[in-house]
Formats: C-alpha cells, sequence, structure tokens
C-alpha cells in the first residue's frame, strides 16, 4: 500500500513558509500597534485575501 503522506507534508511546510513569510512582510511595513496585530491577521490570511482579489480583477 502506497502512501502520500510525505508529499501532504511537504505541502504544509510550503503553506507554513508562506504564511511565516507573510506574516514578517506585513510586520514590517506595519506602523502603529495596531497595524502589527492587523499584519498578524493579514500574514496568516493572505491567500484568501490574493484569491478573492484575482478574481474580483478577473471579474470586472
Amino acid at each position: 500500500m502506497s502512501s502520500n503522506g510525505s508529499a501532504a507534508a511537504g505541502g504544509g511546510a510550503i503553506y507554513g513558509l508562506g504564511i511565516f513569510g507573510g506574516i514578517v512582510y506585513y510586520w514590517q511595513v506595519a506602523e502603529g500597534f495596531w497595524e502589527h496585530v492587523g499584519a498578524i491577521f493579514q500574514g496568516i490570511f493572505w491567500p484568501a485575501f490574493m484569491v478573492y482579489e484575482v478574481l474580483r480583477a478577473l471579474g470586472g
């Protein structure tokens, strides 16, 4: 029996690095306390924001 557990783990690691990179990026451009709090939120959910913006641009 073959299992794809290693492929799923690799994808999770890449996604985790993307989240960490997003948090670092948004943290660097934040200026105040609440912007830093928002940076954590944006860093975690940036893929959803990106998909929304792409679909909005394609929709007109």
